[in-house]
């Protein structure tokens, strides 16, 4: 039998298009999540990598084996970023970037930024192996110091200063000599810095962190934004005064005040409609003494959503709530902001191929936005983000009890690379 040319073609695209999609392999994407425990290890299982440690930069050596492993080219930055890159097949064109971070918080858990960093190295490894070449670059990258400030991700946009080198960071190096342990060379921090346009898109995968896709049995979130985040200082005035003979009707009782300021700003927050949040997480009474009226407070207040018109609006109500406090209570509301995030909202381009792709998959997603802060905000200024969310068992994070299980980092991993595969396949 005789197959003409044109039947043949449609006998082969039908092929193509019948074959099962590429997919890495989970098997040794969590045995090199399992690996990373052994740095910084401590004794009642947690996490102790904290950045610019010893164990940081061991483990930092560790994945940049993997990367060679997985055919990218491994360099330290200026920052003190580690980035592998394989080099794409259009030349001139800008990069597709993925990653996260390996550095923890003291005492901390094994999934927090390392699914992110693995699963982007296990999609190198899983195109190297089939010998699969993409039209753009791939930059994976392991930010540096994540937990202490962003200042790897941040050195991309510019927005780290001179001022920070000497800051503390969360282990015994100041972020300066941090860099420098790393190989990093703080002095030349501009040299990394990236414009628009040089980086076609960035891509994290990261584990939740909270409980929502784990207590609705999801299996993909689609990261709508990463929240902006406002904090005040708050200083209610009273009068201090003796506990023993001041009437309760003659007090100006700063904590009497602040109690019903928080409970004030928990109703205010919970009967708006959306996903913001408010926290009061610091409260200092002075002169915190048994039989002495509290006659000063100093408390803190976070708003947390993606719309910072809506944080400004309920800060607005806040303030007014607690002018009012201080009228009924004889005190006095003092704020003062002193930390702003700016919301990044991811492309929704971005977020259209991270559902795609999960559907292609036979998973699970859902939109919803990111409450915690990434290196992906660092990014939002110089090109496309995205974000790719796995479950968090019971929402832990940040502790030795964080856990998300094999098959999720396996899925997250798989959407991400039909992801980048997407993405590679637009017109320029």
């Amino acid at each position: 039998m005789t197959i003409s040319p044109a039947a043949l073609l449609i006998l082969l695209s039908a092929a193509v298009s019948a074959a099962p999609p590429l997919s890495v392999d989970g098997a040794r994407l969590n045995a090199s999540m399992a690996e990373m425990k052994a740095f910084g290890a401590t004794p009642d299982g947690a996490s102790a990598r904290v950045a610019y440690s010893e164990a940081n930069r061991a483990a930092l050596d560790h994945v940049a084996g993997l990367m060679t492993a997985a055919g990218l080219t491994a360099r330290i930055d200026v920052a003190g970023n580690l980035v592998g890159r394989r080099e794409g097949s259009v030349p001139g064109l800008a990069p597709l970037m993925a990653g996260s971070h390996i550095d923890t918080v003291p005492n901390g858990g094994h999934y927090d930024g390392v699914v992110g960093v693995m699963g982007a190295i296990e999609v190198a490894r899983a195109l190297h192996d089939a010998g699969v070449s993409l039209r753009h670059p791939l930059e994976i990258v392991v930010w540096t110091n994540e937990e202490g400030g962003k200042n790897g991700s941040r050195a991309l946009n510019g927005s780290v200063t001179a001022a920070e080198f000497d800051l503390p960071s969360l282990g015994e190096r100041s972020i300066g000599d941090g860099i420098r342990f790393l190989g990093g060379d703080p002095d030349r921090l501009a040299d990394g810095r990236r414009t628009p346009g040089e980086i076609a898109a960035y891509v994290e995968l990261h584990v939740e962190q909270g409980a929502i896709l784990h207590r609705d049995a999801v299996e993909i979130g689609v990261v709508e934004g990463i929240v902006g985040i406002r904090r005040w200082n708050v200083t209610i005035e009273g009068f201090a005064n003796h506990a023993g003979t001041t009437p309760m009707d003659q007090r100006q009782d700063a904590l009497v005040a602040a109690a019903q300021f928080v409970t004030t700003l928990r109703n205010i927050i919970a009967d708006e409609p959306g996903r913001q949040v408010g926290t009061v997480g610091r409260l200092q009474v002075h002169p915190g003494a048994p039989n002495v009226i509290p006659g000063l407070v100093t408390l803190s207040v976070e708003i947390r959503d993606l719309d910072m018109g809506k944080i400004e609006r309920l800060f607005d109500r806040i303030r007014a709530a607690g002018e009012a406090l201080g009228a009924a209570t004889g005190t006095r509301f003092s704020f003062e902001q002193f930390y702003e995030s700016p919301a990044a909202l991811t492309d929704q381009r971005l977020q259209d191929l991270v559902e795609d792709a999960a559907t292609s998959l036979g998973l699970t997603s859902l939109r919803l936005p990111s409450g915690a802060g990434h290196d992906a905000q660092s990014l939002a200024p110089l090109c496309p983000i995205g974000m790719i969310f796995v479950p968090s068992v019971d929402g832990v994070s940040h502790s030795p009890l964080e856990f998300t299980s094999p098959a999720a980092i396996t899925n997250g991993a798989n959407v991400l690379l039909q992801m980048l595969l997407a993405l590679d396949r637009l017109p320029d």
